[in-house]
């Protein structure tokens, strides 16, 4: 009986609670027993073997395991989108009420004054804002066309479209007629061939930069533009007998030559092929600064005597550095991280620029022969990649002159985003260290220095036409308003900031959206400020989305989506242009959804631009039309003191001191009197202490 017991108790095979983890060994007293959940521990069977599944119910125990994994995966993911919506407050979303439809996908956009420019397959199209009608299309080459900037010049537009090719051309718009001025950067010989990455236009037409590369080397090329002279040459034209030829050798690569010169488009825009305008002048040729290498100058006054007038001072070129120096400081840094450095290096890519026309100030000295009419801009600012500097160029010169910089602006880190006010009055120069450093152009002193908050890094600035809050409404001030800036920054982490700098006050900084942690797809991907409603951003992002946001408040009103059938073909790369002048955007809306899948031809397929205007949506058209303050509305408001004339605000500080003043002097004269209670006290005790010692 005793053995069958015993074998009995061994076919029992009961599971028992082991720690995971090493044993330890516990302390005497329970007191000092640590307090482990119940989550250190698990059931372990003795005999594992004995109860593992065979197959292929094994493989299917792993499904459905799997299965449950995917159903509570998709279960959170949908609990987490409604806690997210649910959070979220219901905005109101507008939709289109205009359509531009074309048979071709657009690439770029760019508005001036009433048209919209559309870059498609083989050239572009002209629109006009106001009706959604075009009214010219051009499509004379055999690539696309990928880029496209565009400049009011009053009366007349000057464009440019970038194509595939890198080709650059210039046009010239004006009234019912449009005219090639010149294809920039081709040539006959295509192994000569550069190519165009960017170009900017100077405000007032007097002046383009375009940003050539090509065997290996980048170069920035600056153009001074006739542009009295096309407004002559097309009011009184001078037609060319053997223009047709002449285009054609200057085209020979791109342009499709089974096209006509003289084409109309909609009988509205006629391209004038036959008539031949001036072609800007060359100027200078500006390169990426020298590496910095050891000094060939044998003493620190040969240093001093290669600075002329103290021009280009602070580029770091000129040093008394010695090349043993230098090496020395390379081994000394290749020791200290060669355990970072070790391995395979990718080449490093060319150096890309950055520029601005700038308009005269006090900012830069520049010669007496240099100056330039008011208005008109003087001064070429530029930055390269990686570069600590921004240098500061005269654009009164001639491509003999040497390109030297007239003006440098040192800065701790290298600069990775600098933008320019649409006014030309403010610059911001951020930092790769996310030091942002604002200036005012106009009035010639800066603004002051801010940093982002640790770990954002700067990837856009967008400046907002000047703002305030009058009467709990976002008004813009009538006149002329100085040393007021604000402008919003968006970083790589998608967080964005309110950055304001008011005259010697020092500029503040604000956090608008903060960088998203849960859902990602809310991520902001494009900031676009709206000129005509004061203190709107739009701001997209990608998932899709386009949300108007009131900066004063930083507060979402509303959104804005095209038809439920249309979907944005890449959201996080939206394509868009928002108008200066009138209230409106345009956004591309792709083609819809349910569009017949028997078209071959890619022509049928319609792909829409949808234009939403402002004034269309009841809640935006109050602010749009009352959007301006009178200045004498604002000089009884104690809050705008800058909006007062010179003598007024003088009498205003005068006052403020003066009662300062006397409310300090009566602060003192309280303090003393108190002094004097205190005192007199005091002496009071003492003379009882000592004339009557048993009173007390």
């Amino acid at each position: 009986m005793s053995s069958s017991k015993k074998n009995q108790t061994q076919k029992m095979r009961l599971p028992t609670f082991t720690r995971k983890g090493p044993l330890e060994v516990p302390s005497p007293s329970e007191k000092d027993w640590s307090k482990d959940s119940i989550e250190d521990y698990v059931i372990k069977d003795l005999d594992p073997g004995v109860d593992s599944l065979p197959q292929p119910y094994r493989m299917i125990n792993k499904l459905v395991n799997l299965l449950f994994d995917w159903a509570w995966q998709l279960i959170e993911e949908r609990d987490m989108l409604k806690e997210s919506e649910s959070d979220c407050i219901q905005l109101t979303v507008h939709p289109p009420l205009k359509e531009i439809q074309l048979n071709k996908i657009p690439n770029c956009m760019a508005i001036a004054q009433d048209y919209v420019f559309i870059g498609v397959a083989k050239g572009f199209f002209i629109y006009n804002l106001c009706n959604s009608k075009r009214i010219c299309a051009w499509e004379k080459l055999k690539v696309d066309v990928t880029s496209i900037w565009a400049m009011d010049l009053g009366s007349e537009i000057l464009f440019a479209p970038l194509d595939e090719m890198g080709i650059i051309r210039l046009f010239y718009f004006y009234k019912d007629g449009l005219f090639l001025i010149k294809a920039i950067n081709e040539v006959d010989d295509t192994s000569k061939q550069s190519t165009c990455v960017k170009m900017a236009i100077s405000q007032g037409g007097d002046f383009a930069a375009f940003l050539l590369q090509g065997a290996g080397d980048v170069w920035l090329d600056v153009y001074k533009l006739p542009k009295e002279s096309w407004l002559k040459e097309v009011e009184h034209p001078q037609v060319t007998l053997n223009a047709k030829k002449k285009a054609r050798q200057l085209q020979p690569n791109t342009v499709d030559p089974t096209t006509t010169d003289n084409l109309e488009m909609d009988m509205n825009i006629c391209f004038r092929g036959d008539i031949k305008l001036s072609v800007p002048s060359p100027i200078m040729k500006i390169k990426p600064p020298k590496p910095i290498t050891g000094t060939t100058f044998k003493s620190p006054l040969e240093v001093f005597a290669k600075i002329e007038d103290c021009y280009g001072l602070g580029s770091g070129q000129n040093h008394f550095i010695k090349e043993s120096q230098w090496e020395r400081q390379a081994e000394i840094f290749q020791a200290s991280y060669r355990k970072f450095l070790d391995g395979e290096w990718e080449e490093e890519p060319l150096s890309m620029a950055t520029f601005h026309f700038l308009l005269p100030s006090c900012l830069v000295s520049m010669p007496a022969e240099a100056k330039s009419p008011s208005g008109v801009a003087c001064i070429l600012g530029i930055h390269w990649t990686g570069s600590h500097n921004f240098f500061l160029y005269s654009l009164n010169r001639t491509l003999k002159d040497k390109a030297d910089p007239e003006g440098v602006w040192p800065c701790a880190a290298p600069i990775a985003v600098s933008q320019l006010s649409c006014s030309s009055s403010y610059l911001v120069l951020a930092c790769e260290d996310g030091v942002l450093t604002l200036w005012d152009l106009a009035e010639g002193f800066p603004l002051g220095v801010i940093a982002l908050p640790e770990g954002c890094i700067c990837q856009s600035i967008h400046f907002l036409k000047y703002f305030l809050v009058h009467k709990r409404r976002n008004m813009f001030p009538e006149g002329p308003v100085k040393s007021q800036m604000q402008c919003v920054v968006l970083c790589t982490d998608a967080s964005l900031y309110l950055v304001a700098a008011s005259g010697t006050q020092g500029p503040t900084i604000s956090m608008l959206v903060e960088r998203p942690i849960k859902h990602l797809d809310k991520a902001i991907c494009a900031v676009a400020p709206v000129p005509t409603l004061p203190g709107m951003v739009l701001i997209f992002s990608k998932n899709g989305s386009v949300n108007l946001m009131d900066i004063a408040k930083a507060e979402v009103i509303c959104a804005f989506a095209p038809p439920r059938s249309y979907h944005l073909e890449v959201p996080w790369e939206p394509l868009f242009v928002v108008s200066s002048h009138h209230p409106c955007f345009l956004l591309h809306g792709g083609c819809p959804d349910e569009t017949d899948a028997t078209k071959d031809n890619a022509n049928d397929i319609w792909n829409s631009v949808f234009c939403f205007d402002f004034e269309d949506y009841p809640l935006l058209e109050n602010i749009s039309k009352n959007c301006t303050v009178p200045l004498r509305d604002l000089r009884d408001n104690k809050v705008f003191p800058w909006v007062l004339p010179l003598e007024e605000r003088c009498q205003c500080f005068l006052q403020k001191s003066f009662q300062r003043l006397k409310k300090n002097q009566e602060k003192g004269h309280n303090e003393l009197w108190v002094r004097f209670r205190k005192y007199s006290m005091i002496l009071q005790k003492e003379n009882v202490k000592k004339f009557c010692p048993g009173t007390l």
